[in-house]
């Protein structure tokens, strides 16, 4: 697609988009994402790495080289496979049980990376005290220019109990009913 990665783009040419527009971007994977989710298909690697960026920022994703039908409600990885520790969920990194709540936990890491402009998860934290902090409860703090209705649906994405994070078609309605929602957070966000 015509402006290659969301990360490139975030880090360049995407500097420039305003909260409304990175939030469309986010209903449009989470709705991707949602139609995966119906097919039972789960991706394993959803970062923003891993989106294309076409014209009028409209959002595919992509690289489904860790991709996986499954048949039951979690996929278990062959010992030894690798993962990107600071978007994979901590019952995927540690146990290797994926299913589409893991995929869930790595949106809410996207979602960091589209209001950070492509920041890497966790600055200043090695793959080994992500997984132990993580393991112990520590969720990243609400990012810069970020508004708290969205940090929340972030911590909803990384509840400790994977059955008690959304469903894609959940977070798509949301995301795209955002700003519709309610009207002061509208406000708020338009200073971004």
């Amino acid at each position: 697609m015509k402006h290659g990665s969301l990360l490139e783009y975030l880090q360049n040419k995407g500097r420039n988009l305003k909260l409304p527009q990175l939030i469309d971007m986010a209903g449009q994977i989470a709705a991707g994402m949602a139609y995966l989710e119906s097919q039972n298909y789960i991706h394993r690697d959803l970062a923003a790495r891993n989106v294309l960026v076409g014209d009028n920022n409209i959002v595919k994703i992509a690289d489904f080289g860790l991709a996986r039908l499954i048949k039951e409600n979690e996929y278990e990885a062959k010992v030894g496979a690798r993962f990107p520790i600071k978007w994979t969920a901590p019952e995927a990194a540690n146990y290797s049980k994926f299913s589409i709540k893991s995929d869930v936990w790595s949106f809410g890491i996207l979602l960091t990376e589209l209001v950070t402009y492509g920041r890497i998860p966790y600055p200043g934290m090695t793959n080994a005290e992500v997984l132990s902090q993580v393991e112990h409860g520590y969720r990243m703090p609400m990012p810069p220019n970020c508004i708290k209705p969205l940090y929340e649906i972030m911590l909803e994405c990384w509840h400790k109990d994977p059955m008690r994070r959304p469903t894609f078609e959940t977070l798509q309605w949301k995301l795209e009913d955002f700003f519709t929602m309610d009207q002061s957070d509208y406000k708020e966000a338009q200073a971004y």
